[in-house]
């Protein structure tokens, strides 16, 4: 029995068969292509991490396997914390099993809701301690890494990124060096509420200067610092160099 190609059935039938072979084939990109993803987020995050520490300036050129190589020459200890300061497991440093702690969303959520959170701290061997951040911008998360001193109160560095800022407004929280590099040498005081912050008019060791015309991305900036670094509060008490 031969199916008349003009009619309904045909094109529903034809129409459901073009459908699910487009979904498996999505599906089969999809699975083959998240190895590859998860790379590229895993080494962007460390390189994230290196440009904040010192280690890696910012828009160095590397491949993949030459930021794990970076990390992996540069890192002293990786582990997690709860929201008391302590440490609650370890991170694998080793090159070819790097551990980190992703899903910063999920833990700005639960830093909010006073809930368990796994915080991750990691100490380079150039001295400096870095940790993430991670808050709402003008048109979505913001987030970055923050590096400290040995005295875990002296900002060595920081590294900002953001999914979708205004170019030229608050989008220069990523690309102005000039922004990033207000926060070498300032002081967070983790005794205070809040221990940093981004102000109009900074005079302070503990605030940089809001971006010009980007208010709401720098208000958004400044508050997920200040949420994470009071999350991070009891760790750097406890251990702060006087």
């Amino acid at each position: 029995m031969t199916m008349n190609t003009n009619g309904n059935i045909y094109t529903i039938v034809y129409s459901a068969i073009i459908v699910i072979l487009v979904a498996a084939i999505l599906a089969f990109a999809s699975s083959a292509l998240k190895p590859m993803q998860d790379a590229n987020i895993k080494a962007e995050t460390i390189s994230q991490m290196l440009d904040a520490a010192g280690i890696q300036e910012k828009g160095t050129a590397a491949s993949n396997e030459e930021i794990l190589d970076k990390y992996a020459e540069n890192i002293e200890a990786a582990f997690a914390i709860d929201t008391n300061g302590v440490v609650t497991g370890t991170l694998s440093i080793a090159r070819d099993n790097i551990e980190l702690i992703d899903g910063l969303k999920a833990q700005n959520k639960n830093i909010k809701d006073k809930k368990d959170a796994k915080l991750p701290v990691y100490k380079f061997k150039n001295g400096t301690t870095v940790i993430p951040i991670y808050g709402g911008g003008l048109w979505g998360p913001v987030w970055g890494y923050v590096a400290f001193n040995s005295d875990l109160k002296t900002i060595a560095g920081a590294y900002f990124d953001h999914e979708s800022e205004t170019p030229g407004l608050g989008a220069k929280i990523k690309d102005d060096p000039a922004f990033r590099a207000l926060f070498k040498g300032k002081v967070a005081d983790f005794t205070a509420k809040p221990a940093f912050a981004i102000v109009k008019g900074a005079k302070g060791d503990h605030e940089v200067d809001a971006i010009t015309g980007a208010t709401m991305t720098s208000k958004g900036l400044s508050g997920a610092i200040g949420t994470w670094f009071k999350a991070y509060a009891p760790f750097f008490n406890k251990n702060v160099e006087e």
